[in-house]
């Protein structure tokens, strides 16, 4: 197995089966052994074609009117992608390796055309065909290959060139981004060890996050001994803004897969207590495994449904951390087939989020905190909810915060991908008066 057949065999399971770019990638990665430039090639290959299906495929339409099998696309979506946006990438090399993977995938009577219309784009590198409607959604639509009810959406409440700006990043190569366990070093202790390895990366803030380029987390120095764990700087500086201390009982309702619990738990010092749910006992089990490798005994699990009311836990917490399922339109770069999502499946989301948010109001003490957080960027399921709440609570105040340049409007703050550099978060922090 090389870089090109890893990502083919990845994007033919999102395809075909449905699977999340990012677990077909680690599970191919994985049983395919390929070395950490592979891994980091294949990576990219198959999250650019996700992020850039709809330009790649203009432009296959473009030099080909003959109706395509779905793998047969899949192979050219993947050859187109090397000659647009990999420089690195030698046109012959690009062509001829695309060209091969036809025969790899039985597909050999599909090589002629196949050949001809990857030719035909490297020729005319350029002098492509113009995209329509510039200036337009549909324009914004195909150039960054999102859904066009979204780049309206974008362009009604930010602008045309906010939402261009916003699209434009989510397209961008994705970076791993690290926590340094600081219960078992420092961030100068981590960064020294990834340099003695070769590891390129770039430490970000004081408090321990480090980026670097993709790969596979368990390949880095210091993951079988709990040194890291993997989390993005907003969601990390959403505990932050919670601001959980030693000592506190804190209840992460909707835990999974760890980061704010894990977050929590050192800031906290391993003091204190962390119960950790989630409705999936599955999920929970990995959550665990988590917690026992950064050696974080504070925290425990339990399954539980976030929108019904478990009278034991009344009053019983001096911050819970409601992180609601949401659309996940903040993270469409880590994740690019969110932006397929169907617009009428997110109608019901808000009323979800409300009953969440209503119902572990009722777990926090009297002075207590409640944060609310999302990873999308939709004023419905972030600021929309957040009101809706207060003015449900009389005895809920919103709570401003500032930290790392971040100012809160109303104790409220949506992190975009192409001003704060992370994830598109929303974080709304909540104090109980009453």
């Amino acid at each position: 197995m090389n870089a090109r057949s890893a990502a083919l065999e990845a994007l033919t399971r999102c395809r075909r089966d449905g699977a999340w770019s990012g677990d077909a990638l680690d599970g191919i990665l994985k049983r395919g052994g390929l070395d950490r430039r592979d891994a980091a090639l294949a990576s990219r290959l198959c999250l650019g074609v996700l992020q850039n299906d709809r330009l790649c495929d203009f432009y296959i339409d473009s030099y080909c009117h003959t109706k395509l099998e779905p793998p047969v696309r899949d192979i050219l979506r993947l050859g187109v992608y090397q000659l647009l946006f990999l420089d690195r990438v030698p046109a012959r090399a690009a062509v001829g390796e695309t060209v091969e993977l036809c025969a790899a995938k039985g597909l050999r009577r599909a090589s002629g055309l196949v050949n001809a219309v990857l030719r035909r784009v490297a020729e005319n590198r350029d002098a492509l065909p113009e995209i329509p409607g510039e200036g337009s959604a549909e324009y914004l639509s195909i150039r960054w290959s999102h859904p066009e009810w979204l780049c309206d959406y974008l362009i009604e409440k930010k602008g045309y060139a906010f939402a261009e700006a916003f699209l434009k990043e989510n397209n961008d190569p994705p970076k791993l981004c690290l926590q340094v366990n600081t219960l078992k070093g420092s961030t100068e202790d981590y960064t020294r060890a990834l340099s003695e390895a070769g590891i390129p990366y770039r430490a970000l803030t004081p408090d321990g996050c480090v980026e670097l380029e993709g790969g596979l987390a368990s390949g880095l120095p210091g993951y079988a001994e709990g040194l890291f764990y993997i989390q993005d700087r907003a969601a990390r500086l959403t505990v932050e803004i919670a601001a959980p201390e030693s000592g506190m009982r804190v209840l992460d309702a909707c835990a999974c897969p760890g980061g704010k619990s894990f977050a929590a738990a050192i800031r906290m010092e391993n003091r204190g207590g962390i119960l950790s749910c989630d409705i999936h006992a599955k999920k929970l089990r990995i959550l665990a495994e988590g917690a026992a490798r950064l050696g974080l005994a504070c925290i425990e699990t339990r399954a539980m449904d976030a929108r019904e009311f478990d009278p034991a836990l009344r009053e019983g917490f001096d911050l819970v951390i409601a992180d609601a399922p949401c659309s996940g339109f903040g993270v469409i770069a880590k994740k690019p087939e969110i932006r397929h999502k169907d617009r009428e499946s997110l109608q019901s989301l808000p009323e979800i989020q409300g009953a969440i948010l209503d119902n572990l109001s009722r777990y926090v003490k009297p002075g207590g905190k409640l944060l609310y957080s999302t990873c999308t960027i939709f004023e419905e399921e972030n600021e929309g909810v957040a009101r809706a709440f207060l003015q449900k609570h009389a005895d809920y105040r919103a709570e401003d915060f500032s930290l790392c340049g971040i100012e809160s409007r109303d104790g409220m703050y949506t992190f975009w991908p192409h001003i704060d550099g992370t994830d598109g978060f929303f974080a709304a922090k909540f104090r109980r008066i009453g």
